[in-house]
Protein backbone atom coordinates (compact mmCIF):
# COMPACT_ATOMS: atom_id res chain seq x y z
CA UNK A 1 0.00 0.00 0.00
CA UNK A 2 1.33 3.19 -1.23
CA UNK A 3 1.49 6.37 1.13
CA UNK A 4 2.31 10.05 1.27
CA UNK A 5 2.89 11.55 4.92
CA UNK A 6 2.91 15.55 5.07
CA UNK A 7 6.15 15.84 7.52
CA UNK A 8 5.77 19.53 7.68
CA UNK A 9 2.90 22.09 6.39
CA UNK A 10 4.03 25.74 7.70
CA UNK A 11 5.60 28.53 5.55
CA UNK A 12 8.86 29.52 5.60
CA UNK A 13 8.76 30.93 9.35
CA UNK A 14 7.83 26.93 11.36
CA UNK A 15 5.93 26.83 14.14
CA UNK A 16 5.52 24.64 17.05
CA UNK A 17 3.50 21.57 15.39
CA UNK A 18 3.58 23.43 12.34
CA UNK A 19 6.75 22.96 10.42
CA UNK A 20 8.42 23.98 7.29
CA UNK A 21 6.56 21.70 4.15
CA UNK A 22 8.30 18.70 3.92
CA UNK A 23 6.89 15.17 2.48
CA UNK A 24 7.52 11.31 2.34
CA UNK A 25 6.48 9.31 -0.26
CA UNK A 26 6.63 5.05 0.40
CA UNK A 27 5.26 2.93 -1.86
CA UNK A 28 7.15 -0.82 -2.06
CA UNK A 29 10.59 -0.33 -1.49
CA UNK A 30 10.99 3.33 -2.72
CA UNK A 31 10.93 5.90 0.35
CA UNK A 32 11.37 9.36 -1.03
CA UNK A 33 11.53 12.43 1.47
CA UNK A 34 10.66 15.49 -0.65
CA UNK A 35 12.74 18.38 0.95
CA UNK A 36 14.57 18.32 3.87
CA UNK A 37 13.75 20.84 6.02
CA UNK A 38 14.61 21.95 9.84
CA UNK A 39 15.19 18.60 12.24
CA UNK A 40 14.58 15.75 9.42
CA UNK A 41 15.94 13.18 11.73
CA UNK A 42 13.01 13.79 14.77
CA UNK A 43 10.30 14.44 12.57
CA UNK A 44 11.14 10.99 10.54
CA UNK A 45 11.39 9.29 14.22
CA UNK A 46 8.09 11.05 15.03
CA UNK A 47 6.12 9.46 11.98
CA UNK A 48 7.66 6.17 12.50
CA UNK A 49 9.92 6.17 9.13
CA UNK A 50 13.10 4.32 10.07
CA UNK A 51 15.93 5.69 8.17
CA UNK A 52 16.69 2.87 5.82
CA UNK A 53 13.34 3.42 5.02
CA UNK A 54 15.02 6.66 2.81
CA UNK A 55 15.74 5.64 -0.79
CA UNK A 56 15.34 9.11 -2.49
CA UNK A 57 15.53 12.73 -1.71
CA UNK A 58 14.09 15.44 -3.96
CA UNK A 59 14.86 19.11 -2.79
CA UNK A 60 12.52 21.29 -4.94
CA UNK A 61 14.74 24.37 -5.23
CA UNK A 62 17.02 25.75 -2.61
CA UNK A 63 15.51 28.44 -0.36
CA UNK A 64 16.44 27.61 3.67
CA UNK A 65 13.05 25.88 4.72
CA UNK A 66 13.52 23.09 2.15
CA UNK A 67 17.26 22.39 2.15
CA UNK A 68 18.57 23.13 5.46
CA UNK A 69 18.19 19.90 6.93
CA UNK A 70 20.15 18.30 4.24
CA UNK A 71 23.59 18.39 6.06
CA UNK A 72 22.32 17.03 9.54
CA UNK A 73 20.53 14.36 7.76
CA UNK A 74 23.43 13.15 5.81
CA UNK A 75 25.24 13.12 9.25
CA UNK A 76 22.67 11.72 11.03
CA UNK A 77 22.63 8.68 8.47
CA UNK A 78 26.38 7.95 8.90
CA UNK A 79 26.44 8.20 12.09
CA UNK A 80 23.65 5.90 12.33
CA UNK A 81 25.59 3.56 10.16
CA UNK A 82 23.86 3.67 7.03
CA UNK A 83 25.76 1.62 4.22
CA UNK A 84 22.91 1.48 1.72
CA UNK A 85 23.24 4.56 -1.48
CA UNK A 86 20.90 7.54 -1.30
CA UNK A 87 19.80 9.17 -4.32
CA UNK A 88 19.52 13.16 -4.40
CA UNK A 89 17.80 14.80 -7.17
CA UNK A 90 16.96 18.37 -8.09
CA UNK A 91 16.90 21.10 -10.89
CA UNK A 92 20.90 22.32 -11.61
CA UNK A 93 20.63 25.15 -9.38
CA UNK A 94 19.62 23.60 -6.27
CA UNK A 95 21.65 20.24 -6.88
CA UNK A 96 25.02 22.15 -7.61
CA UNK A 97 24.73 24.34 -3.83
CA UNK A 98 23.94 21.08 -1.67
CA UNK A 99 27.16 20.11 -3.21
CA UNK A 100 28.70 23.19 -2.28
CA UNK A 101 27.28 23.08 0.65
CA UNK A 102 28.52 19.60 1.67
CA UNK A 103 31.95 20.60 0.61
CA UNK A 104 31.72 23.03 3.83
CA UNK A 105 31.64 20.61 6.13
CA UNK A 106 34.39 18.23 4.33
CA UNK A 107 32.01 15.76 4.10
CA UNK A 108 34.56 13.93 1.42
CA UNK A 109 36.71 13.19 4.68
CA UNK A 110 34.29 11.83 6.96
CA UNK A 111 35.90 7.76 7.40
CA UNK A 112 33.39 5.27 5.87
CA UNK A 113 30.52 7.70 4.32
CA UNK A 114 27.85 5.90 2.39
CA UNK A 115 27.74 6.50 -1.30
CA UNK A 116 25.75 9.57 -2.42
CA UNK A 117 24.71 10.45 -5.88
CA UNK A 118 23.30 13.93 -6.93
CA UNK A 119 20.81 14.19 -10.27
CA UNK A 120 20.59 17.05 -11.68
CA UNK A 121 17.07 17.38 -13.31
CA UNK A 122 16.48 18.90 -17.09
CA UNK A 123 14.52 21.94 -16.56
CA UNK A 124 11.95 20.73 -19.00
CA UNK A 125 8.14 19.98 -18.57
CA UNK A 126 7.16 16.20 -17.51
CA UNK A 127 10.75 14.60 -16.94
CA UNK A 128 10.16 11.19 -15.02
CA UNK A 129 12.51 11.54 -12.28
CA UNK A 130 11.83 8.27 -10.94
CA UNK A 131 10.66 5.27 -12.27
CA UNK A 132 9.87 1.69 -11.16
CA UNK A 133 6.53 -0.99 -11.81
CA UNK A 134 5.13 0.73 -8.56
CA UNK A 135 5.86 4.26 -8.69
CA UNK A 136 6.51 7.15 -10.85
CA UNK A 137 7.69 10.61 -10.13
CA UNK A 138 7.38 13.61 -12.73
CA UNK A 139 8.99 16.71 -12.24
CA UNK A 140 8.27 20.26 -14.10
CA UNK A 141 9.45 23.46 -13.49
CA UNK A 142 7.25 26.20 -11.68
CA UNK A 143 7.44 29.42 -11.17
CA UNK A 144 8.93 30.84 -8.01
CA UNK A 145 11.75 33.26 -7.11
CA UNK A 146 14.56 30.79 -8.23
CA UNK A 147 14.46 27.49 -10.44
CA UNK A 148 12.01 25.02 -8.73
CA UNK A 149 10.09 21.85 -9.41
CA UNK A 150 6.62 20.78 -8.73
CA UNK A 151 5.69 17.12 -8.71
CA UNK A 152 3.45 14.37 -10.10
CA UNK A 153 3.50 11.38 -8.52
CA UNK A 154 1.91 8.34 -9.32
CA UNK A 155 1.32 4.89 -7.50
CA UNK A 156 1.21 1.54 -9.45
CA UNK A 157 -0.23 -0.50 -9.87
CA UNK A 158 -3.22 1.11 -7.71
CA UNK A 159 -3.57 3.99 -10.47
CA UNK A 160 -3.47 6.97 -7.68
CA UNK A 161 -2.21 10.28 -8.34
CA UNK A 162 -0.69 13.07 -6.45
CA UNK A 163 0.60 16.21 -7.38
CA UNK A 164 2.43 18.32 -5.28
CA UNK A 165 2.42 22.62 -6.31
CA UNK A 166 5.74 23.14 -4.16
CA UNK A 167 6.20 26.95 -4.03
CA UNK A 168 4.78 28.99 -7.21
CA UNK A 169 2.99 31.19 -8.54
CA UNK A 170 -0.16 29.87 -10.63
CA UNK A 171 1.25 28.53 -13.86
CA UNK A 172 0.26 26.41 -16.54
CA UNK A 173 2.90 23.52 -15.36
CA UNK A 174 1.03 22.71 -12.02
CA UNK A 175 -1.82 22.35 -14.06
CA UNK A 176 -0.31 19.99 -16.21
CA UNK A 177 1.45 18.03 -13.78
CA UNK A 178 -2.22 17.60 -11.92
CA UNK A 179 -3.85 16.57 -14.63
CA UNK A 180 -6.89 14.48 -13.50
CA UNK A 181 -5.03 13.56 -10.05
CA UNK A 182 -6.71 12.72 -7.40
CA UNK A 183 -4.95 14.76 -5.33
CA UNK A 184 -3.21 18.25 -5.87
CA UNK A 185 -1.30 19.62 -2.46
CA UNK A 186 -1.00 23.36 -3.71
CA UNK A 187 0.94 26.12 -1.53
CA UNK A 188 -1.06 28.92 -0.24
CA UNK A 189 0.98 31.54 1.37
CA UNK A 190 -1.03 33.82 -0.20
CA UNK A 191 -1.15 36.05 -3.32
CA UNK A 192 2.53 37.48 -3.80
CA UNK A 193 6.01 37.23 -6.30
CA UNK A 194 6.65 33.27 -6.21
CA UNK A 195 3.80 32.97 -4.22
CA UNK A 196 -0.45 31.88 -4.34
CA UNK A 197 -3.56 32.39 -2.47
CA UNK A 198 -5.93 29.76 -1.69
CA UNK A 199 -8.38 31.10 -4.28
CA UNK A 200 -5.73 30.56 -6.72
CA UNK A 201 -4.72 26.92 -5.60
CA UNK A 202 -8.58 26.42 -6.03
CA UNK A 203 -8.83 27.62 -9.73
CA UNK A 204 -5.40 25.77 -10.96
CA UNK A 205 -6.97 22.89 -9.12
CA UNK A 206 -10.36 23.31 -11.18
CA UNK A 207 -8.55 23.63 -14.57
CA UNK A 208 -6.59 20.72 -13.88
CA UNK A 209 -10.06 18.45 -12.97
CA UNK A 210 -8.75 17.17 -9.58
CA UNK A 211 -10.95 15.48 -7.13
CA UNK A 212 -9.39 17.23 -3.98
CA UNK A 213 -7.08 19.73 -3.04
CA UNK A 214 -5.06 19.83 -0.07
CA UNK A 215 -3.71 23.61 0.74
CA UNK A 216 -0.11 23.55 2.35
CA UNK A 217 2.63 25.94 3.21
CA UNK A 218 0.61 28.40 5.21
CA UNK A 219 0.78 30.21 8.01
CA UNK A 220 -0.72 28.53 11.23
CA UNK A 221 -2.99 31.51 12.31
CA UNK A 222 -4.18 31.72 9.08
CA UNK A 223 -5.26 28.26 8.61
CA UNK A 224 -8.92 29.32 9.52
CA UNK A 225 -9.27 31.65 7.00
CA UNK A 226 -8.16 29.61 3.73
CA UNK A 227 -11.05 27.29 2.54
CA UNK A 228 -13.66 29.86 2.46
CA UNK A 229 -12.27 31.57 -1.05
CA UNK A 230 -11.03 28.23 -1.99
CA UNK A 231 -14.17 27.03 -1.70
CA UNK A 232 -15.90 30.03 -3.76
CA UNK A 233 -13.51 28.68 -6.62
CA UNK A 234 -13.26 24.85 -6.49
CA UNK A 235 -16.43 22.62 -6.00
CA UNK A 236 -13.98 19.56 -4.97
CA UNK A 237 -13.50 18.58 -1.65
CA UNK A 238 -10.94 20.90 0.26
CA UNK A 239 -8.62 20.74 3.41
CA UNK A 240 -5.27 21.63 5.24
CA UNK A 241 -2.34 20.37 4.97
CA UNK A 242 -1.76 19.12 8.98
CA UNK A 243 1.75 17.75 10.31
CA UNK A 244 1.79 13.85 9.83
CA UNK A 245 -1.40 13.79 7.79
CA UNK A 246 -1.19 10.45 6.39
CA UNK A 247 -2.89 9.97 2.66
CA UNK A 248 -2.99 5.96 1.86
CA UNK A 249 -3.64 4.40 -1.31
Amino acid sequence: MGQLIILGSGYAVPEEGHDNTHLFIQQGNHGVLVDCASNPTVHLKQAGIAFNQITDLILTHFHPDHVSGMPLLLMDLWLLGRKQPLNIYGPLHAIDRAEAMMKLYDWKKWPNFFPVMFHRLPEHEMILALFSPVLKIFTSPVKHLIPTIGLRIEFLPEEKVVAYSCDTEPCPQVVELAARADILIHEATGASVGHSSPAQAAQIARQAGVRELILIHYAQAKGPELLDPAKEVFDGSIRLAKDFMRLEF
